[in-house]
């Protein structure tokens, strides 16, 4: 029974609590927040009237109630936390997504380590990648493809009987991520080869992935429309446009690499989806220039500053109007220490 968790979060969402804290998240989005490090919190604590379940990832791919739990689990400990966290779910399929609808394997992990699933490489390397450009663009009716926009629906159908839920709660985008993290999935590692031997393949499957892409959040958007005006929701945060693009593949790049293989392609995107956000793992401070240059690029998140040397990335982000949402806070607060002007242009936890 999934409704007395509805009719919990329901009467514990507060309107004027909620829309003090949108609008703190509107005000930074639209750069006039002047403090050090942008860090809301609710006005007040609302705990659960009911124990929620701790849904593991393998129970939610398999049910959609369970994946309902585990995603609006999330907003129950951010009312409970007093947190400023906005209200949000996704359709959690992990990663793999897109790479699922041209057809690859899925490979679910076990449940012990409670982790999203990923996808094996096209079979036959690259006379497989060759293979699949001979066919058409998939038309989303392969791997997790239904169940993504079936859980989209049934959000919003669950949603609409509850106007605080409706009205509060933001079904972001799925984890599409980026065109060519999508390659590397499909191609697997020998793709970084590839890159020098097989040049133009490399761009071919680039823009068939793109295309998919485009395809896919478009269909996405006739099942969630997207927010009113210029900004969205993804993490619990709120940035710029309408897109989270992804590029963990990009740290393996050079700077050049990076303009040929991953600018042109993200930047067709954020164009279709009226700009957005980026995010990416491990080393980024040899890209960010190149990064931060694409028209419509409104934030920036990365997950390990540590690996960076971060008076580089400021200076490509927030020194140029560009926002880094949730940062570590120990490499915001390193940066004050030190003197460093953040803008008002810096989110953390």
């Amino acid at each position: 029974m999934i409704e007395p968790y509805l009719e919990d979060l329901e009467s514990r969402i507060d309107p004027a609590t909620e829309d003090a804290l949108t609008a703190a998240w509107e005000d930074f989005t639209a750069g006039r927040f002047s403090g050090g490090v942008f860090s809301p919190r609710r006005r007040r604590q609302a705990p659960p009237g009911i124990a929620w379940p701790a849904v593991r990832v393998n129970e939610a791919l398999d049910d959609p109630d369970r994946m309902l739990l585990q995603q609006l689990g999330a907003c129950s400990q951010a009312l409970a936390r007093g947190s400023g966290a906005l209200l949000d779910v996704r359709c959690n399929y992990g990663a793999s997504i897109l790479p699922s609808v041209f057809g690859v394997d899925l490979f679910v992990m076990d449940d012990c380590y409670n982790t999203l699933p990923t996808s094996r490489p096209v079979e036959g390397g690259t006379a497989g990648i060759e293979a699949l450009l001979e066919q058409e663009v998939p038309d989303l009716s392969a791997g997790y493809g239904p169940a993504v926009l079936e859980m989209g629906e049934r959000y919003r159908s669950l949603f609409a009987a509850y106007p605080n839920l409706r009205r509060y709660v933001r079904i972001y985008h799925p984890d599409l991520q980026g065109p060519m993290d999508v390659c590397e999935l499909l191609w697997g590692s020998g793709i970084f080869v590839e890159l020098v031997d097989r040049t133009e393949l490399v761009h071919r499957l680039l823009e068939r992935v793109t295309e998919t892409y485009r395809r896919f959040m478009r269909r996405w958007q006739q099942v969630v429309p997207p927010m009113a005006g210029d900004v969205d929701h993804h993490w619990s945060m709120m940035h710029g446009g309408h897109i989270m693009l992804r590029d963990d593949s990009a740290m393996n790049l050079s700077p050049s690499m990076f303009r040929e293989f991953i600018l042109p392609y993200n930047q067709e995107l954020l164009d279709c989806f009226g700009g957005g956000a980026e995010h990416f793992c491990g080393r980024g401070d040899h890209f960010i220039e190149a990064l931060t240059s694409l028209r419509g690029l409104h934030a920036v998140n990365l997950s390990q500053p540590d690996w960076n040397e971060m008076e580089t990335i400021f200076r490509h982000t927030v020194d140029r109007g560009i926002q880094v949402i949730g940062l570590e806070r120990s490499a915001a607060e390193s940066a004050l220490a030190a003197g460093r002007d953040l803008g008002g242009n810096v989110h953390c936890w």
